[in-house]
């Protein structure tokens, strides 16, 4: 059985946020994905400093649209996940594929409608309190992705 996760960034907005993202990915051995357009450059040394020594080995992906990415996974519809604060469905609750394509929109904007429309059954959220509007991009996708590998064998022997 292998075991294979996306992390997909659309239109990140924060440099360091992405940086961090990179390092948990690298960390739990998933892929990075970037959808375009960035709010900043990937050679900031910005990114590079959150990401520490390990940006290098990031299993990084920019891509042009959302679109392009999705016709090169070609991700059946059980394994895509949306990330939303105005999902209807708790992240615990995401389904338990080998293979799952975990997607985030920007900090300032969210995800784009027309990908929430095009999955409408795949929007999940993290439950927060009514203190703060919601968590940073990097805990979030902390949270969920370790949340996605959870029961699952552990590769890397730590």
């Amino acid at each position: 059985m292998k075991i294979e996760r996306h992390v997909v960034l659309v239109s990140p907005d924060v440099h360091w946020n992405t940086g961090n993202i990179g390092r948990t990915c690298l960390g739990a051995g998933a892929f990075l994905h970037l959808v375009k357009p960035l709010g900043f450059s990937l050679d900031a040394a910005q990114v590079k400093r959150a990401g520490l020594d390990y940006w290098p080995k990031v299993k990084l992906h920019v891509w042009d649209s959302f679109d392009q990415l999705f016709s090169t996974l070609n991700p059946a519809d059980e394994e895509i996940v949306l990330f939303s604060k105005g999902g209807s469905n708790l992240f615990w609750d995401m389904p338990r594929h080998d293979r799952l394509i975990l997607v985030f929109g920007s900090e300032t904007k969210g995800l784009p409608d027309e990908i929430i429309q095009r999955f409408p059954n795949s929007l999940f959220r993290i439950p927060i309190s009514n203190e703060i509007r919601s968590l940073n991009l990097s805990t979030a996708a902390g949270i969920v992705l370790y949340e996605s590998l959870r029961g699952l064998p552990v590769e890397h022997g730590r």
